[in-house]
């Protein structure tokens, strides 16, 4: 990776605050940097309580779009998922109308405030909408401990799961719950997202025998080469996910994807429909259940419009400045 100068970083940065159409992940508002390179544009959007060790990696990620550009796709078009947030069941006919041609939808589930009676109609109501043919994923962002995430999936078994995303926090838990599941004769894949991205250690998932299906996001690992590198030692099978990007972001995803050598899922990179803003007006959302690669190149009067506030701008300085002291 090229290290550019932190006034670089700075001089050439666009802090944007875009809206979303449905609350996800507590937020009504998704704030991120820009950072414009030799190469291109790149992301820094790590979620506000991410401290600076944990940030650099997304500022790495970042400079890499900006500065080195992204490695030689193996594939042009990119399979997505639907992602339906934690609404209400009657919601989410109107969730899955802004996916065009997605045969797989993730359902988020485990959500505080609500029960497993809550999940259970919302993926009822994902069923319906979609059919019998769809494939259906869960993602409880490891919201269970083992024994509610063993009775949860005994309980939802019948919906034909794809699999199971992160059910519980830990690597130690995602052992266990696959140990019992087996047990139990359930035969339902688990799937680890933020064991993998949230840890010093991304491979103890491979070592502890803890994922069927490992959960990829291209920034929390310090860009789309270190992620291929990971996902090389990893030996399991690689879905690629978003963290709530714009198209800029996105595409670091899509290229992420497109360069793996084998792809036999579709990808959770169609957040972009959450969002009811973006910086380019064609915005990197699915076609016929697909993204394709290009590059993103975000327009000043979008940039313009949704610009942070002053004291935002100041602070997404300081945070860059933080994280940049890692690097």
């Amino acid at each position: 990776m090229n290290l550019p100068p932190l006034d670089d970083l700075l001089t050439s940065m666009h802090v944007v605050s875009l809206p979303l159409n449905t609350r996800f992940r507590g937020v009504e508002h998704r704030e991120v940097a820009l950072i414009e390179g030799v190469a291109g544009w790149g992301e820094f959007g790590p979620f506000l309580e991410y401290e600076p060790p944990e940030a650099s990696r997304w500022l790495a990620s970042a400079i890499e779009a900006a500065y080195d550009g992204f490695p030689s796709p193996v594939r042009e078009l990119v399979a997505v998922n639907a992602t339906v947030p934690a609404v209400a069941p009657d919601a989410v006919p109107t969730v899955l109308a802004r996916y065009d041609g997605c045969t797989t939808a993730k359902v988020k589930v485990a959500e505080r405030g609500q029960s497993l009676q809550h999940d259970i109609e919302r993926i009822a109501s994902v069923r319906a909408v979609m059919g019998s043919s769809a494939n259906v994923r869960i993602d409880a962002n490891g919201g269970w401990r083992v024994d509610e995430a063993l009775h949860a999936i005994q309980a939802l078994r019948g919906y034909d799961l794809e699999y199971v995303e992160q059910p519980c926090a830990s690597v130690e838990e995602l052992a266990e719950l696959r140990k019992r599941l087996a047990r139990n004769g359930i035969d339902v894949l688990i799937a680890a997202d933020e064991s993998i991205r949230k840890v010093e250690d991304p491979l103890r998932v491979k070592a502890l025998g803890a994922a069927d299906v490992a959960v990829v996001k291209v920034a929390p690992l310090g860009g789309v080469r270190n992620a291929l590198r990971i996902a090389e030692q990893m030996e399991l099978p690689v879905v690629v996910s978003s963290a709530l990007d714009s198209s800029v972001g996105m595409s670091a995803g899509v290229a992420f994807a497109a360069a793996l050598p084998e792809l036999p899922f579709a990808c959770g990179l169609g957040t972009i429909e959450l969002f009811d803003g973006d910086v380019v007006a064609d915005s990197l959302v699915p076609q016929q259940g697909s993204l394709r690669t290009r590059q993103i190149t975000p327009g000043p009067m979008l940039l313009e419009r949704w610009g942070a506030s002053p004291d935002r701008q100041h602070w997404w300085r300081s945070r860059i400045a933080a994280a940049y002291e890692y690097l």
